[in-house]
């Protein structure tokens, strides 16, 4: 089975000190997107691309020379951004893993198992999650009968829904096929007028498709969206670095 990848890296990052694009700042001395890469290219894909925009040509040269690259010219929503990143991949069945270029505690061990399980449950979408004390930004997993049925992004949330504290950490797996026939009727209807990847999993379900979770700890699944997360991974991977 083909597993490709798309890597979400075309945001400024507006909450970040100065204008540098974000999955450029350093994280223990290397781009964040860089550990991104590192934990993805364990996992063995086929096929890499990130999606660029703010800054493209300094990501880019930032990147291995393997690695392809897709201009989101427009930041129209990780929905869109995924559709600018299957545009660039070899056309054929598979796995596809979408995921944020700011998560640099990401473990390969996590996405070989997020694959592996997907491909097992024969899942349309597997969804990587966590639970987490405080889950202000992230969108929430709603789960009905224990199963996945909805991402709902915290601004879209309403009150019930904010208490959840199980956070979509917006890594998934995808059977390709169905994330292609899907993107397709993801609308803007929501606060930011984007068109989300998360309002996939809600299409998803209504068809009757088969979602799964894979729950990973907190500390795992922390992004970075300004300079306070920035300093908390970089101290993470200092640790790890030192085997603490």
């Amino acid at each position: 089975m083909r597993l490709s990848a798309i890597v979400l890296a075309a945001g400024k990052g507006t909450r970040m000190a100065g204008d540098l694009a974000k999955v450029l700042h350093p994280a223990n001395g290397r781009p964040l997107v860089s550990w991104v890469l590192d934990a993805l290219s364990m996992a063995e894909p086929d096929e890499i691309v990130v999606v660029v925009g703010h800054q493209a040509a300094d990501v880019t040269a930032a990147l291995p020379p393997e690695v392809a690259t897709a201009l989101q010219a427009e930041q129209l929503g990780t929905g869109h951004a995924t559709e600018v990143g299957l545009e660039v991949l070899s056309p054929g069945p598979g796995t596809i893993v979408v995921l944020p270029g700011d998560m640099p505690l990401l473990r390969p061990g996590t996405l070989r198992v997020l694959v592996d399980l997907h491909v097992s449950d024969h899942n349309a979408a597997t969804v990587l999650t966590a639970f987490v004390d405080d889950p202000t930004g992230y969108g929430r997993i709603i789960r009905r009968v224990n199963r996945v049925a909805a991402v709902v992004e915290e601004r879209d949330a309403d009150e019930k829904q904010r208490l959840v504290r199980e956070v979509n950490t917006s890594v998934y797996a995808f059977d390709r096929a169905v994330l292609e026939a899907t993107l397709g009727q993801v609308g803007t209807d929501n606060q930011q007028g984007e068109r989300y990847l998360t309002d996939v999993i809600g299409l998803l379900v209504q068809d009757g498709q088969r979602v799964g979770a894979l729950v990973t700890d907190a500390v795992e699944g922390m992004g970075v969206n300004d300079d306070v997360q920035l300093a908390a991974v970089s101290a993470r991977l200092a640790d790890r670095a030192a085997g603490s």
